[in-house]
């Protein structure tokens, strides 16, 4: 009985083996029929299965340039603007959310109860927004370069808005 069952899962193991060994071995053959391949026997021109077609000639098309700008242009100021002041608003929601009875989910007690720890954590994440704007900037990815901040300030727009949504939590009796 000891045999058979372990035999089980190692007979299942080898079918879903083979299986893929199958698989790939299918779509090869499929690949391998996509090559050009030289005739070796030459046929007549008059053969209907022949016909002489002209080489084609592939230009290279060139992609339009992206016009360049300023990092520091007028939108990524005003995106950047934006990153710090919805960071110093979740700050003040999520200290807000506190003072209601309520506690912080995403960060430690001891960073969110720390008033210069908190707002160096707002700070940094701000300059790191910045920062991978920046290097998006510079690897010529111009939209993603916008987006990431976007989608910082979306980002903490919601979670701000859940804070000061949030019911207060105190203590029963207590008013």
């Amino acid at each position: 009985m000891d045999r058979n069952s372990s035999r089980g899962p190692l007979s299942f193991g080898l079918l879903l083996s083979a299986l893929a060994l199958g698989t790939s071995l299918a779509f090869a053959s499929g690949a391998a029929a996509q090559q050009l391949t030289v005739s070796e026997s030459p046929r007549s021109a008059e053969s209907p299965g022949h016909i002489a077609t002209p080489p084609v000639i592939v230009e290279r098309v060139e992609k339009p340039e992206i016009p360049v700008h300023r990092f520091w242009d007028r939108n990524n100021v005003l995106l950047f603007s934006g990153v710090s002041v919805f960071r110093g608003l979740d700050y003040a929601s999520t200290r807000n959310m506190q003072a209601r009875g309520r506690e912080e989910i995403l960060l430690p007690d001891d960073v969110v109860n720390n008033s210069a720890g908190f707002a160096g954590v707002e700070a940094a994440a701000s300059a790191t927004s910045i920062g991978l704007s920046y290097w998006m900037h510079r690897a010529g990815h111009h939209k993603i370069e916008r987006w990431i901040s976007i989608a910082h300030i979306s980002v903490t727009g919601f979670g701000a808005a859940r804070n000061y949504a949030l019911k207060s939590k105190h203590p029963p009796g207590v008013r």
